[in-house]
């Protein structure tokens, strides 16, 4: 069944409405980077039947071809542009970012191929797809609230290691960007440490304090930014009142933005595959939106972040 997407200035609130309005704003043209790889040819391929991507194949055209045949998917064998390159994964992200700074990919999309070997030419100064902005992954998760589904963000699990305060405040201008494209007009975001009060024996807590300090002077725009917050009492409501914690935001976030990788990387992976939530995830900070999945993520996940990615690519 399909479903229909909400008007144009709701926030969506699950995967399936962000798919349905990724059909209306597409398709874009998602380029697969050494394509011959059975999860990322079934999400292009399932992309490409609902009307969300025209994948473009870079790789060996016979080796994807003749795997995707093997998979079924016929209609993506014969429906996907291929771009040739050789099967070496430096070769394959080199002309991958070429396509891209000539415009002929909207959003650049990993196979089969180690998330560092794809970065190495985006980051480059010369040819690259370099902004000026800090790269960052930016997930969306579809969080099963006591009040029925919504989406929450988080960051950042996959790029920046150990953010200082000035790329924590990077990260939130542009998650901003991803939460705008859900319909979130004015987002809550929680800056997440394992205190609600501020100590100095935890450098997360004061960096919290000082980005809700620095929201209050509109640095993020009509954005609630407030911290430091548990993730209990972010996300739950009866966990901030246990706490005798009155905000906005407590119990309320839309977004969480999280102290560290490990941080945020091991409750990424924790709601995956412990809670079974849908999840969804794009980099955020290049000229086109990039998608750099882990290698565990299913097909349908994959599908959710070309979504998500043709929704940033149309922003």
């Amino acid at each position: 069944m399909t479903t229909t997407a909400p008007a144009a200035n709701a926030a969506l609130t699950s995967f399936a409405e962000i798919r349905s309005r990724a059909r209306e704003l597409g398709p874009k043209r998602v380029g697969v980077v050494l394509a011959d790889d059975d999860v990322a040819l079934a999400a292009a391929s399932g992309a490409l039947l609902e009307g969300i991507a025209q994948p473009v194949l870079i790789g060996d055209e016979r080796r994807i071809r003749v795997h995707a045949e093997s998979l079924g998917l016929l209609e993506l064998a014969e429906h996907a542009e291929y771009v040739a390159s050789d099967h070496d994964a430096g070769e394959a992200a080199r002309v991958a970012v070429g396509l891209a700074r000539e415009g002929g990919i909207d959003i650049l999309m990993k196979g089969h191929l180690r998330t560092d070997q794809l970065l190495h030419p985006i980051l480059d100064k010369q040819k690259g797809l370099r902004t000026g902005h800090l790269l960052c992954d930016i997930a969306v998760c579809e969080f099963p609230g006591v009040n029925g589904p919504r989406l929450v963000g988080l960051s950042d699990g996959g790029v920046n290691v150990a953010p200082t305060f000035d790329q924590k405040r990077q990260i939130l201008l542009a998650a901003l960007g991803v939460l705008h494209c859900l319909g979130i007009a004015h987002p809550k975001i929680a800056v997440l440490s394992a205190l609600e009060v501020v100590i100095d024996a935890m450098p997360s807590t004061k960096e919290a304090r000082a980005l809700a300090q620095l929201a209050a002077t509109g640095a993020f725009g009509e954005a609630d930014v407030f911290g430091p917050l548990a993730l209990d009492n972010a996300l739950f409501e009866w966990a901030a009142r246990a706490k005798g914690i009155s905000h906005p935001v407590a119990g309320h976030a839309d977004f969480l933005l999280m102290p560290n990788i490990e941080a945020a990387n091991a409750l990424a992976k924790a709601v995956i595959f412990l809670a079974g939530w849908r999840f969804a995830h794009v980099v955020a900070g290049a000229t086109v939106p990039l998608l750099i999945p882990s290698r565990v993520e299913g097909a349908h996940d994959k599908m959710n972040s070309i979504a998500l990615g043709v929704l940033y690519a149309a922003r």
